[in-house]
């Protein structure tokens, strides 16, 4: 039986490795003048890391984005394509509802930092991919990411990652009022730290609704 949450794919572009990289090393903060983040740092493409592994920043998951990301797995699968195994990354056009069609639409491995705690741990943080990581962690399929090492002290992610990892994240049908999503390292000013991805693949930090 299809998926229902897989959507309809009409085209597919290949973002080779090295473009991919090449992007990535121009990605701006929101603040201190918008500096490329990167630009001192070692970028790499890391293959099949174990989810488990990596640490997020975020207190939940939306149930939604897991089956829809699943949908999109089950799609590209039947294109030749495993999202959690892409050496590079890929634009895709999807159909809408309305016969419309969306796109381009980036895809990218999930970026993670190496980021250095102020109790000495030193850390892989989720900055970008959350829900494909923990989709890839329930499906127990290792993943691809893109591994930022060396990013200058004074640019950390803008918030903390959770103390006991996955095990303080939860599952939720819905996000209610007021809940507090991530514990941020400077509260009034978080955005400063904010990494504008997409400045570089425009819609990859998009909010997608289900099927899309």
């Amino acid at each position: 039986m299809p998926d229902p949450h897989a959507p309809h794919i009409t085209r597919i572009e290949p973002i080779s490795e090295a473009e991919l990289l090449d992007r990535f090393r121009q990605t701006r903060l929101r603040g201190f003048g918008q500096p490329l983040v990167y630009q001192q740092a070692e970028l790499t493409l890391v293959r099949q890391v174990e989810p488990r592994t990596l640490y997020p920043a975020q207190n939940y998951v939306l149930q939604a984005d897991y089956e829809r990301l699943h949908g999109l797995y089950e799609a590209f699968l039947q294109r030749g394509h495993n999202i959690f195994a892409l050496e590079g990354g890929l634009f895709f056009w999807v159909q809408q509802q309305d016969g419309d069609e969306e796109g381009p639409i980036p895809l990218t491995p999930p970026v993670v930092e190496i980021s250095r705690e102020a109790d000495g741990r030193t850390l892989p943080l989720i900055n970008d991919g959350m829900h494909r990581v923990y989709t890839a962690m329930r499906m127990q399929q290792p993943i691809h990411i893109i591994l930022a090492r060396h990013v200058p002290p004074q640019w950390p992610y803008y918030a903390f990652p959770l103390p006991n990892g996955w095990a303080d994240v939860e599952e939720l049908q819905q996000l209610p009022e007021n809940y507090v999503k991530k514990a941020y390292r400077d509260p009034e000013n978080y955005k400063d730290l904010f990494r504008d991805f997409n400045g570089i693949f425009p819609g990859i930090q998009k909010q997608r609704k289900r099927g899309g």
